[in-house]
């Protein structure tokens, strides 16, 4: 906590006054970068919002850090319950204009993407491909 307190320009008795431990303060660290990623994603077209949650993913600083310094906790973070993973498919889902399974199977695309990042032009043309399946199969369902 002393460590976070210092990064943030605070004393150590401010940041116990709005979180008891690390994983208060960790979760509330995620929940706020959820919030950004899926504003990041709304409103744009499915091939360019998956790009751009690609390239967040792919070049995120702390997530490349952890894949190299401490890749089982990395793995660990991307392991979720039931429960969380709907929540996060859910918020993809509204981000993306996409029905569940849509958002289903493009949110394993993009724990891929934080395990294994490859190149952002790659990332790209698979965005491209994954949006362009995706719609293909709502427009099929419709």
């Amino acid at each position: 906590m002393q460590s976070i307190a210092a990064a943030a320009g605070v004393s150590k008795a401010t940041l116990y006054n709005h979180f008891r431990t690390k994983d208060e303060v960790a979760a509330e660290l995620l929940e706020t970068e959820l919030a950004r990623l899926t504003a990041l994603a709304a409103g744009l077209p499915p091939d360019r919002a998956l790009a751009a949650l690609s390239d967040e993913l792919g070049a995120h600083p702390v997530l490349r850090r952890l894949a190299v310094s401490e890749p089982e906790l990395l793995s660990g973070l991307l392991t979720v319950g039931a429960e969380r993973w709907g929540d996060l498919v859910g918020r993809l889902a509204g981000a993306l204009g996409v029905d569940v399974d849509e958002a289903e199977l493009a949110g394993r695309w993009l724990v891929g993407v934080v395990l294994q990042p490859g190149r952002s032009l790659t990332r790209h043309r698979h965005a491209a491909r994954l949006a362009a399946l995706l719609f293909a199969g709502s427009a099929a369902a419709q």
